[in-house]
């Protein structure tokens, strides 16, 4: 069975987290290292992704500096959304498939197959409805779109990135107990209307990060069929 790498990092900021991936992403895809799941937290980061819309940040450039935020452009799918302390952001850089993952189009540039790609989405979720039923909170995708929701409440949000040696970038993040004011500043994944929802706003008694952490690594290795070693 594949072993993945477990890397808990505590609070990383967002730059070096993303310098991290692509380090890393380069010597998985060299054989230099096995697949690996980073499990971490960042600062307050507002972040926009290939289909973000800079009209989707409400807050100006004054407030967003007197806030602590920190602003991206990155290159996962997806519009804005917010990172922060006391939410787990998970980073599965993970060949999704040596066998033929990773085609070429008529014009010579690398593509994804469409199918593989929206699995991997898939089972992202399905990781996410399951560490939520381990605390007793029931979790569900939505029709047309990604991630995963509570009661109408979006409770964590997914976008990924796979390169061009087909290893996966970028992940999901999980809202266990972050300061859910930092959403007044977007409109998240560019949804108007939807509500955002943590463990700590659900749960009487809302688990720790660590209890998360604990929880979500072996249901990782459950849904992803590997076999997770922790490093750090």
């Amino acid at each position: 069975m594949q072993v993945v790498q477990v890397r808990r990092l505590g609070l990383v900021p967002y730059q070096q987290a993303w310098d991290l991936q692509d380090r890393l992403a380069g010597q998985i895809a060299a054989s230099e290292l096995p697949p690996t799941l980073l499990l971490l937290e960042h600062p307050h980061t507002f972040t926009f992704g290939r289909r973000g819309v800079s009209s989707n940040l409400l807050w100006d450039q004054a407030e967003v500096k007197r806030r602590g935020v920190e602003v991206f452009w990155v290159d996962r799918g997806g519009d804005v959304t917010y990172h922060g302390p006391g939410q787990l952001v998970g980073y599965p850089l993970i060949p999704l498939d040596n066998s033929g993952l990773v085609g070429s189009s008529p014009s010579g540039a690398i593509t994804l197959p469409h199918a593989d790609y929206i699995a991997y989405l898939r089972k992202l979720e399905q990781l996410l409805i399951q560490v939520l039923a381990f605390f007793g909170v029931h979790g569900e995708r939505v029709k047309n779109l990604t991630g995963v929701w509570v009661n109408g409440a979006k409770i964590a949000a997914i976008g990924i990135k796979v390169d061009s040696h087909g290893i996966t970038r970028h992940g999901f993040a999980l809202n266990v107990a972050p300061d859910m004011r930092y959403w007044d500043g977007i409109i998240g994944c560019g949804l108007s209307g939807y509500s955002v929802t943590s463990l700590s706003g659900l749960l009487p008694q809302p688990p720790t990060m660590q209890q998360v952490i604990d929880a979500l690594i072996p249901t990782f290795e459950d849904v992803f069929e590997v076999t997770c070693q922790v490093v750090a």
